[in-house]
């Protein structure tokens, strides 16, 4: 299997890395970003998003891109959020796996909910095998590491919060080691549900 990965170096996007590279199922990955991911791998080749990247041959795409909307207008919240991934969903071959980090309370009101949503229908209505995953909490696990210094900060103090969280919250609670496995599995031998929250992705991973 060859996977194109979108966003890379986040924290989600890193977990998602590691898994597919420990992955004897997975032959190649092109890790497509604004930044170098830092990681030497037979496996993984990287291109620039800005460059037209060659996606030919891919089975799946697994998209971690991502940005925080706290402090952005909508029009810039949107071009990352709705454009950028739609113009990544469109260059796939028809029939390929496409599985999108969207976020739990996308179908709000809230702008950020609004753009998600619409982002989430548009991807489902395209000829694609598209998975919508909505996470909560996501606790990082294996080295990953939220480039947001606030977040990272948050991060280490729920950390010890995170075991009693996933009895208590399990549907709203995952981890990025299992992200990436699910995502690989949805790959795989797909879902019933097109939207999984984090009980049912974490299920299949």
């Amino acid at each position: 299997m060859k996977v194109a990965l979108f966003g890379a170096t986040g924290m989600v996007g890193q977990g998602v890395l590691r898994e597919c590279l420990l992955d004897p199922g997975v032959e190649s990955v092109v890790a497509v970003g604004r930044n170098p991911t830092g990681v030497t791998h037979a496996k993984l080749s990287e291109q620039v998003l800005s460059e037209s990247p060659d996606l030919s041959g891919v089975d799946a795409c697994f998209f971690c891109l991502g940005v925080s909307s706290r402090g952005m207008k909508e029009d810039a919240y949107r071009a990352v959020t709705y454009d950028l991934t739609l113009a990544a969903a469109r260059a796939m071959p028809s029939g390929t796996t496409f599985v999108y980090v969207s976020g739990v309370g996308a179908d709000g009101r809230a702008m950020w909910a609004r753009v998600r949503s619409e982002t989430e229908n548009a991807l489902l209505a395209l000829p694609l095998e598209t998975y919508v995953l909505r996470p909560g909490y996501i606790q990082p696990r294996h080295g990953a590491r939220s480039r947001t210094a606030l977040y990272r900060v948050f991060l280490r103090f729920s950390a010890v919060l995170y075991p009693l969280a996933r009895v208590l919250v399990p549907k709203h609670v995952s981890s990025t080691d299992q992200i990436g496995r699910a995502m690989l599995a949805l790959a795989r031998g797909g879902a019933p549900a097109r939207i999984l929250t984090s009980r049912q992705f974490n299920a299949l991973s």
